[in-house]
């Protein structure tokens, strides 16, 4: 699961994105609206922690791009601002949930995994290629009813394949679904990634093939 935190008080920020990352979520964090516009249009988010009051605005604005670009999104507001009226405000204006700060990080973790077993609109839950089912809900892959165990950037890589099946998939889209925004890559990482994954099917018999298409990205396809 891909994560982005919007919020601007650097402390409380830090803390989170250490929490979340010892979940094993992927986090990128963003301090503005103007930032955390530029990261939705390049990063295909499962999940939008969003603090309203924000140096440049409100961010209940960015709600509308967020579902704009990406319908299955989960937003979850963190907010000060606690009064009924603002809740309300923010539920109706598209968040999934609102919780005020102070807050707890377990009761933040359990709201986070409430969402996510809320059905996603206009997308399946399971993807079916091959031999292979992805639960797109439980992040879970069997092949022939066998629960296969994937690492974590594999599963993103395969999750970002499989989504777009029988379509080029560009490089970029690729980094951008696995790594945050502050993780050094060098120009082979995602390659033997990939390269590790196709070893992992392989030795399943998942009757898939991902093809590197040269200069462009990488396309996974049912094996002929």
């Amino acid at each position: 699961m891909k994560i982005l935190l919007v919020e601007d008080e650097q402390g409380l920020a830090e803390s989170l994105r250490d929490v979340l990352q010892r979940e094993r979520f992927i986090t990128d964090h963003a301090d503005r609206l103007e930032a955390a516009r530029e990261a939705v249009r390049l990063v295909p988010y499962d999940l939008v922690l969003l603090d309203r009051t924000l140096p440049d605005g409100d961010g209940l604005s960015l709600i509308p791009l967020l579902r704009s670009s990406n319908a299955g999104i989960h937003v979850i507001v963190l907010s000060a601002r606690n009064r009924i009226d603002d809740r309300i405000a923010g539920l109706d204006g598209g968040a999934d949930d609102y919780l005020t700060k102070p807050f707890s990080i377990d009761e933040m973790l359990a709201r986070i995994r409430a969402v996510r077993r809320r059905p996603i609109e206009l997308l399946s839950e399971e993807i079916r290629a091959g031999s292979l089912v992805f639960d797109l809900l439980h992040e879970e892959v069997t092949v022939d009813g066998l629960r296969i165990d994937i690492p974590r950037r594999e599963l993103r890589v395969l999750a970002a394949l499989i989504k777009r099946r029988g379509r080029t998939v560009p490089r970029e889209a690729l980094e951008n679904a696995v790594f945050g925004f502050d993780d050094e890559i060098q120009s082979n990482t995602l390659d033997s990634h990939i390269s590790r994954l196709r070893r992992r099917l392989n030795s399943v018999q998942a009757r898939i093939e991902i093809h590197a298409i040269r200069g462009v990205g990488y396309l996974l396809r049912e094996a002929m």
